[in-house]
């Protein structure tokens, strides 16, 4: 009965009066409050759901924001490096004209004193004989006397200067000098052709540059090298980059500072070869050219001052000519002939030119040994150059084959620290 009743509710149509009682439930306010309760919540989720939103946004934009300075910081500092470099490289392009055309220009000074100081010194050694001659047969003179005299010593004068300057060896240094600048000059393009320079590339070049011009000066007066030093050194072109105490002592007592394991093309083996590569130049090769240096240098001292000194003994000679001292036209003849002859070897034969070219090949030596030195005394293995490509580059400065060099290098271990025993030299170029 209540359940025909129920489906009899149901199935008839509501009436006005139950329309009217919905109506007044629905809009009472028990009932309103509780049928928009989902709706404020969902109202609460989504202003939450906007408020972290809008939080992500601004985060989001603030790291981009962020990120874009950071970037625009580092392609800021990208182009002022790059700016330096090109600046470098413009000085560089400068200089390597100035050191050719003074080189151009010193070259000319060593053929032109050689020459005239030679035809002096012959045309007064021949003035002083006339004079003898003259002087049998009753003549005057007094006007060849004073002439010879006056040629001599100013051909003393000139040697003095040309012996102090020795242009056959200032010629030498400006080609070096154009060499070194060339091969800076290379080597910075082959780095912005690789990557992009930073503010540490732009020093060590500038550094690089002034390097070379210290140690190859243009001017003469002020700045010019000691030609006649005490003792014989290697040339320094390269920044000094000197190793710390610490490590030079760890590598002197052969004391690894890192694990070896392959890393970056090194290896324990390549170390060792290279440690006696180190050792043999050193030992051989530097101690050669060293020793060689130091005959050069004494051999150019004593005809600096030998030449000079004979014009000035030829000058003395010939104010005797024809005072009853046939002696005098003797002497003269010979002190001359002798001046011309000392002239020519020091400056045709160009005993400064030698002498500069064994410093720098002592000097290329050196710069090796500190190359590979500073190589093996850096810790990180990943800061140091690839260890194939570095063991190439030093193979083919010293112009042998892999091969050869780490032949030479089991040559050298085999001779149990008597490196003199080594039949040969590390560097098969000069």
């Amino acid at each position: 009965m209540a359940s025909l009743q129920a489906s009899l509710l149901f199935s008839s149509p509501p009436s006005s009066s139950s329309t009217k009682k919905c109506h007044t439930l629905c809009h009472s306010p028990q009932i309103k409050s509780a049928l928009h309760v989902p709706s404020l919540g969902k109202q609460l989720s989504n202003l939450k759901l906007k408020q972290q939103v809008e939080l992500l946004n601004n985060i989001t934009s603030t790291n981009l924001k962020n990120k874009k300075n950071t970037i625009s910081f580092e392609n800021e500092n990208n182009k002022n490096s790059i700016a330096k470099i090109y600046a470098i490289l413009e000085t560089i392009s400068d200089r390597i004209e100035m050191h050719k055309n003074i080189g151009e220009q010193r070259q000319n000074w060593n053929t032109l004193l050689l020459n005239s100081i030679n035809i002096i010194t012959l045309t007064a050694t021949l003035m002083a004989g006339f004079a003898g001659v003259i002087a049998v047969g009753g003549a005057t003179i007094l006007g060849l006397k004073l002439s010879s005299t006056l040629l001599f010593s100013f051909v003393t004068g000139m040697l003095v200067v040309m012996n102090k300057i020795q242009p056959s060896q200032l010629v030498e240094e400006q080609r070096n000098a154009v060499r070194l600048l060339k091969q800076l000059e290379a080597r910075i393009r082959n780095g912005l052709a690789i990557r992009h320079p930073s503010e540490k590339d732009a020093k060590e070049a500038m550094e690089s540059v002034l390097a070379i011009d210290k140690a190859y000066p243009l001017p003469l007066l002020g700045a010019m090298l000691e030609k006649f030093p005490k003792t014989f050194e290697p040339a320094s072109w390269w920044p000094s980059n000197k190793p710390s105490k610490t490590q030079k002592k760890l590598h002197h007592l052969g004391v690894k500072i890192n694990g070896l394991g392959g890393e970056n093309g090194w290896s324990e083996d390549l170390e060792k070869e290279l440690r006696e590569i180190v050792e043999l130049i050193k030992k051989k090769d530097l101690e050669e050219y060293v020793r060689l240096g130091n005959k050069v240098l004494n051999m150019n001292k004593v005809l600096a001052i030998f030449g000079p000194l004979l014009t000035g003994v030829a000058a003395i000679g010939s104010a005797f000519v024809g005072r009853g001292a046939p002696w005098a036209v003797v002497v003269v003849a010979l002190v001359g002939s002798l001046a011309a002859i000392v002239n020519t070897v020091e400056h045709g034969g160009q005993v400064g030119m030698v002498f500069e070219m064994y410093r720098n090949s002592a000097g290329f030596f050196k710069l090796l040994e500190e190359t590979i030195e500073s190589a093996l005394e850096e810790e990180e293995l990943g800061k140091r150059q690839n260890g194939e490509v570095f063991e190439m580059k030093m193979t083919l400065s010293l112009g042998r084959s892999l091969s050869q060099l780490r032949d030479l290098a089991d040559k050298s271990r085999r001779s149990s620290g008597d490196r003199s025993c080594v039949d040969e030299f590390a560097c098969k170029l000069f």
